[in-house]
């Protein structure tokens, strides 16, 4: 008897490693992943070749009859005039039940000529298997971690400038064209200001309004109202980053004047091209001081014209005990605090700029950014560039703000 069931023991291990190989009379393994991947390829491909039927191949029959968004023909038109250089699906997650599956899946792309690495949005696709074992698109959105894309909103109409590439929806071409001109000259006086060190191009998005702009940014449409624009990126302080994108609230930007339009692109140009040197080191009042720094560099605009909330401030009494904290830029309704942040961190940088130089407001930022982490990083830039510490500048800051508003 233990002889034979040696025998038996030896026989399953033969049949598992067939099974393994061939199957050994067991259930096939599933292929559907396998299957959805190839069909994601498909779709990919049909998007960079501008091949509507491949496109429509992987798409349910019925899909764009059921009212689903961003998926079908309107989203291939959509795409039409995005100059892709690659796109591509990684999935990331399954789930079947029968014929119909849950994917998620990380949708990957570069534009030619702006985007050094893929740019990638977190997708939520559902699947159905039809009758012949293909697996098909039914709906194609946003995961929860995501976020709208352009192309979801309209067709995308795309404006080139020597330097800059405006995408938006809703637009006209003339009106896109007006935003390639500011843009066109964010981009040099940005490079005056910081250097050549950067890819000197941007990308602009105008959605149709305050509301679609939310969409893009996955948040409440309330908590940008009275903002121009705000530049999306990686802020890892990697050189090999997906390029930034400037998003555009066409309802606030439209009530600017020309000079203040031209000091919001420079100023969010400014964000991408310091991006490298950005990272969790980098306290708010630096990053956004600089960026308004460099905006308003060229122009004339005094210190009371810029910063007339903390103006307010100085001459009730009220000057600031401390650099503007983090905090202070949200986006929470308080209007006046926000704005005395920027213009504290706007006039941290002036001050700088003024007794320092400005290669040397330049060398702090990027030795501010080289530190890695927030702990200790302004204090190292202080003591190392300007041969400072915390609490000198910090006086220095209240002096300065009390000479320049008082």
């Amino acid at each position: 008897m233990a002889g034979r069931r040696r025998a038996l023991a030896g026989g399953a291990g033969v049949c598992l490693a067939l099974t393994l190989l061939a199957g050994c009379g067991g259930p096939a393994p599933d292929s559907a992943r396998a299957d959805v991947e190839a069909m994601l390829d498909r779709r990919a491909a049909a998007v960079l070749r501008r091949d509507a039927a491949a496109y429509r191949a992987t798409e349910e029959p019925l899909a764009t009859t059921r009212g689903q968004r961003a998926t079908g023909a309107a989203e291939f038109a959509n795409l039409h005039e995005l100059p892709l250089a690659s796109w591509s699906y990684d999935l990331t997650g399954f789930r079947r039940n029968g014929d119909r599956a849950t994917a998620e899946a990380a949708l990957r792309y570069r534009i030619r000529g702006y985007d050094r690495a893929p740019l990638t949005a977190v997708r939520t696709l559902t699947l159905t298997r039809d009758d012949d074992g293909r697996w098909r698109v039914a709906s194609d959105e946003p995961s929860e971690r995501g976020t709208e894309q352009l192309w979801e909103q309209g067709p995308v109409r795309a404006v080139r400038g020597e330097r800059s590439l405006v995408l938006g929806v809703g637009r006209s071409e003339a009106n896109l064209r007006e935003y390639t001109r500011l843009a066109d000259r964010a981009v040099p006086a940005v490079t005056e200001a910081w250097g050549e060190d950067w890819a000197r191009r941007v990308v602009v998005l105008v959605p149709k309004s305050l509301e679609e702009m939310a969409g893009l940014l996955g948040a409440p449409a309330s908590g940008y109202q009275g903002i121009a624009a705000v530049t999306t990126g990686e802020a890892t302080g990697a050189a090999g980053a997906p390029a930034d994108r400037i998003i555009v609230n066409p309802d606030a930007y439209a009530v600017l004047g020309a000079s203040g339009k031209q000091v919001v692109l420079t100023h969010e140009t400014t964000h991408v091209a310091t991006r490298a040197h950005t990272n969790a080191a980098t306290p708010l009042w630096l990053s956004e001081g600089y960026a308004d720094w460099a905006g308003y560099r060229a122009t004339a605009r005094t210190a009371p014209e810029v910063a007339p909330e903390l103006r307010r401030a100085v001459l009730a009494g009220r000057v600031p005990d401390a650099l503007p904290a983090d905090a202070d830029f949200g986006f929470t309704g308080d209007g006046d605090r926000l704005a005395r942040a920027y213009e504290g961190g706007w006039l941290a940088c002036r001050l700088i700029a003024d007794r320092w130089g400005e290669e040397r407001l330049d060398a702090f930022y990027r030795a501010v950014g080289a530190h890695g982490k927030r702990p200790g990083a302004v204090e190292g830039a202080l003591k190392d560039v300007l041969g400072t510490d915390l609490a000198a500048f910090t006086a220095q800051w209240r002096a300065y703000l009390r000479d320049q508003l008082g």
